[in-house]
């Protein structure tokens, strides 16, 4: 099950570097034939921000399957290892929580979006189609949220779970600065 969680995973991850390829290249036009053409196009912008939802909620899943989200290593790594697994079942439970929430409000505005009718700016594309995104990258994140969940909580390990004392990297861009 946890195989299949994490092919899905990374599939929706897949979808989401292409959508931030295909954003680039639509920006790029976008300022060609602003400056060059002197012939702008203001669909691109609400196409680049679809694709920058498509590439937050559609990664998302893959990087807390990678425990990459922003959190306090530094803090687990000082806990003894019954407190750091009790604050990682903390975090897992939280990101199902949330991930729940979205899910749900997701849908609910999925719904109400196809009942009513509405239609975006850009060759009267369907809202929804648009919104999908978020109860998409919601459930798969739940997936995986929930799947980390009950490993910690059966006293398994999931995969790339931060021990703390991982070095940081040495790359200055990398660490962000």
């Amino acid at each position: 099950m946890r195989r299949a969680i994490g092919i899905l995973s990374r599939l929706v991850y897949g979808l989401a570097s292409v959508s931030t390829i295909v954003c680039l290249v639509l920006i790029g036009g976008s300022v060609v034939a602003r400056y060059v053409f002197h012939a702008p196009q203001p669909w691109i912008d609400k196409v680049a921000g679809w694709l920058v939802l498509a590439l937050v909620l559609l990664a998302a899943p893959e990087a807390q399957r990678r425990f990459e989200h922003i959190g306090v290593d530094v803090a687990v790594g000082r806990m003894g290892p019954r407190l750091a697994r009790a604050a990682h079942v903390v975090g897992a439970a939280s990101v199902v929580a949330v991930a729940g929430i979205l899910l749900w409000a997701g849908w609910e505005t999925v719904a109400f979006s196809r009942m009513v009718g509405l239609v975006t700016d850009v060759a009267e594309i369907p809202e929804w189609w648009v919104q999908l995104l978020l109860p998409v990258g919601a459930a798969v994140l739940l997936l995986v949220s929930l799947a980390q969940l009950v490993v910690l909580l059966l006293g398994g390990t999931p995969e790339y779970l931060p021990t703390g004392d991982e070095e940081l990297p040495r790359d200055t861009l990398a660490r962000g600065e």
